[in-house]
């Protein structure tokens, strides 16, 4: 299907910078509170975010059903939740309004000056309202990383692995939007040589290279979503950070797996890129080792999406360090599967819920999504500019993730997602 707002050609009457993460083409949506102080649902051009709340007042989605308060929310879920072809509608309108023929907001000064905002004037806040978060497993070179580094085996992989996705329920209230200072936390961890574990903060705080995708309402308690129904039911993408403290992790792993190592932080960027944005950039998903039960099977290749992705560390003397480069189109299961997987005993899903896919890691090793792989779990430190090392990552130390899509005419940006270590709270 032609998607109108797509046009790779639209060029917006808001200057736009080359290489801008932000262009016509993009139109993502996010939460801001404006100069103003006021909070409001809005979209991204260049260096421009625009309040879709006045938007909307003025008149500007004339003839799109939509309720009068839709876009003056803290969050976006009641928009999620009315489906893709109102994302659609809205999506257009707004590529025509500020299409460069287009002088109807264009030589409207009154209203573009409570529209349109230079993006240093806002705070962006959390997009949505986290009711669920849930975390995948679904890189096979982050799945076998991590058994050769704990099992030591050339083939780790677990006997369920090849298949089903691997999830975990965590935690939401605990999801933040980037710029959040992240505190080291405390938990129980056992000392080298001990017996008894300790309380202490960790000494192994990790960063996690990830996407996650954002649902509509899918589905009803005891219903599931088919394979050919899940992509219709994903809004769109952010870039995701889920901080682990290694050490805690390691401790309370067995029997049930992640809690404390985990429910600390996540961050998220806080600008949702539609599926529509992406399609451009859909490509083939690896091919899957095993064939999957019939209810994750798919009927065409062109799965995933070739989105690029990068994190570096910034140390507190400004020192910018490269940790990691990898792609989403890595993943071994994809989206698609995971939300049919997820769904498949009846587990119904809301709008706003959050879909991490897991780290992403490719082959090589400046590929690896964590830097439990990047370090071989502290065994082989990473120098830094500054000529320092590290294993894990000290207080000070922020993790700058980006990522982004490209072709020939348009590149289609999530922005950053960023998040800094601080000091652990000190025991009374």
């Amino acid at each position: 299907m032609k998607i109108a707002a797509n046009d790779p050609n639209r060029k917006s009457w808001l200057p736009v910078k080359e290489g801008s993460d932000f262009p016509i083409q993009n139109i993502p949506f996010g939460v801001f509170i404006t100069k103003d102080d006021i909070i409001t649902i809005g979209t991204r051009i260049g260096e421009y975010a625009i309040d879709l709340g006045a938007f909307h007042q003025l008149g500007y989605f004339k003839g799109i059903p939509l309720t009068d308060d839709i876009f003056m929310q803290d969050s976006l879920n009641d928009f999620i939740a009315d489906g893709r072809k109102t994302w659609r509608l809205v999506r257009k309108r707004i590529s025509e309004i500020f299409d460069i023929e287009n002088p109807t907001l264009r030589e409207n000064d009154k209203h573009k000056e409570v529209i349109i905002f230079d993006i240093n004037e806002v705070e962006m806040l959390m997009p949505v309202d986290v009711g669920d978060y849930t975390d995948f497993y679904t890189s096979i070179e982050h799945a076998e990383n991590i058994g050769k580094i704990f099992n030591g085996q050339t083939h780790s992989l677990s006997s369920n692995w090849l298949h089903m996705p691997v999830g975990y329920p965590s935690r939401s209230s605990s999801v933040v939007v980037s710029g959040t200072s992240i505190r080291r936390p405390y938990g129980q961890v056992l000392p080298y040589g001990s017996e008894k574990p300790v309380l202490a903060p960790s000494e192994s705080v990790d960063m996690e290279l990830e996407l996650a995708f954002i649902t509509t309402a899918v589905n009803d308690l005891g219903k599931r979503i088919s394979i050919d129904e899940a992509e219709e039911n994903i809004f769109g993408m952010v870039l995701l950070n889920d901080w682990s403290a290694r050490d805690i992790q390691k401790w309370e792993l067995d029997p049930l797996g992640p809690f404390l190592g985990k429910n600390f932080a996540t961050t998220i960027s806080p600008w949702i890129v539609t599926l529509d944005a992406l399609e451009p950039f859909r490509c083939k998903s690896p091919k899957q080792e095993l064939d999957p039960l019939p209810y994750l099977k798919q009927n065409t290749a062109n799965n995933s999406f070739d989105i690029k992705l990068e994190a570096k560390l910034k140390t507190e003397n400004g020192d910018l360090n490269d940790l990691s480069k990898t792609n989403f189109k890595y993943l071994y299961w994809t989206i698609q599967q995971q939300l049919a997987h997820h769904t498949v005993n009846g587990c119904n899903v809301r709008a706003g819920d959050l879909m991490g896919s897991g780290t992403i890691s490719g082959s090589t090793s400046d590929s690896y999504g964590s830097m439990l792989e990047i370090t071989w779990n502290g065994n082989e430190p990473i120098t830094l500019k500054d000529g320092t090392s590290r294993s894990f990552l000290n207080d000070g130390d922020e993790v700058i993730i980006r990522g982004y899509c490209e072709n020939s005419k348009v590149r289609i940006g999530f922005g950053k997602c960023t998040g800094k270590i601080a000091p652990a709270i000190a025991l009374k």
